[in-house]
C-alpha cells in the first residue's frame, strides 16, 4: 500500500505543522499557502495562531487545526476546556489535546479519562485527537492512554508532541493501532521528516501524520533542518 500511496494522496493525511514558541505570522501565513498549494489535511498552530490561520484557509478544503494544552498537559482541565473553546469559536475544526502524563503514569484513570472528556465536551463535533507523548511512557501505560481515550469519545490517538525526548515510532504507532483498532485514527508527529518514514508510519497503522516537512515528503526533497 505505501509503495504506491501518491502525493495527493499523501499530502490528504498531513498536519502541515508550525508549533515552535517564536513562530511568527508570516511564518503562519506562508505555512497556510503552503498547504493551500499542496493539499495538505490541515495547518496545525499553537491556538493563538487559530483566528489568522482561519482567515487565511477560508474557501479552501484545508482544516484549521488547533493544539491544546500544548506542549506539557500540566494544566488543569477547565482550563484546557476553555483554550478549546476558544479556538473552536475562532474557527479551529481538529483540535490536538495534551494529556496529564504524569496523573496517567501514577495510574490516576478517572483524571485523565476526565482531562480528555472535558476537552471532548467543549469541541463538541469537531475532531478531536488526544496526544499521549508515548516517549515518557511505558507500553502498558500507552495501552492505558489508548483505551481512555476511546472510553472519552475522541477520534485520534497521537503519539507526540514532538517536543519531548523523542518522536513517533514504528513500534508506538502499530501498539496504538492494536489498542484503538479501527474505531479511532492514530497520527504519528515528531521526527516525521522522509517519505520512507511516513510510509512507515502508515504502514504500522497511522493514518494521519504530524510534520513541518510535509513539502519534502509529497515532494521528495531533503527536510528542512530542525523541521518538527
Amino acid at each position: 500500500m505505501t509503495d504506491v500511496i501518491s502525493a495527493t494522496d499523501l499530502a490528504l493525511l498531513i498536519d502541515h505543522t508550525i508549533l515552535k514558541p517564536d513562530a511568527t505570522q508570516a511564518q503562519v501565513r506562508q505555512f497556510c499557502d503552503e498547504a493551500k498549494a499542496h493539499g495538505f489535511r490541515s495547518v496545525c498552530v499553537n491556538s493563538i495562531h487559530v483566528p489568522l490561520v482561519a482567515e487565511q484557509l477560508r474557501g479552501s478544503t484545508v482544516r484549521v487545526c488547533s493544539v491544546v494544552g500544548f506542549p506539557l498537559g500540566a494544566m488543569p482541565s477547565t482550563v484546557k476546556a476553555i483554550e478549546t473553546t476558544e479556538a473552536v469559536a475562532a474557527g479551529a475544526e481538529e483540535i490536538d489535546m495534551v494529556i496529564p502524563v504524569g496523573a496517567l503514569k501514577e495510574g490516576l484513570r478517572e483524571i485523565v479519562l476526565a482531562d480528555i472528556v472535558a476537552v471532548r465536551a467543549a469541541c463538541k463535533n469537531q475532531v478531536l485527537k488526544v496526544i499521549i507523548e508515548t516517549c515518557l511512557l511505558t507500553d502498558a501505560e500507552k495501552r492505558l492512554a489508548c483505551e481512555l481515550s476511546v472510553q472519552a469519545g475522541a477520534d485520534f490517538v497521537k503519539t507526540s508532541t514532538g517536543f519531548s525526548t523523542s518522536g513517533a515510532t514504528i513500534e508506538d504507532v502499530a501498539l496504538m493501532r492494536s489498542v484503538v483498532g479501527p474505531s479511532l485514527g492514530v497520527k504519528a508527529s515528531g521526527g516525521v521528516r522522509t517519505l520512507e518514514a511516513a510510509h512507515a508510519m502508515i504502514a504500522a497503522g497511522a493514518n494521519r501524520i504530524g510534520t513541518s516537512s510535509g513539502i519534502a515528503l509529497v515532494t521528495q526533497t531533503a527536510p528542512v533542518a530542525g523541521s518538527y
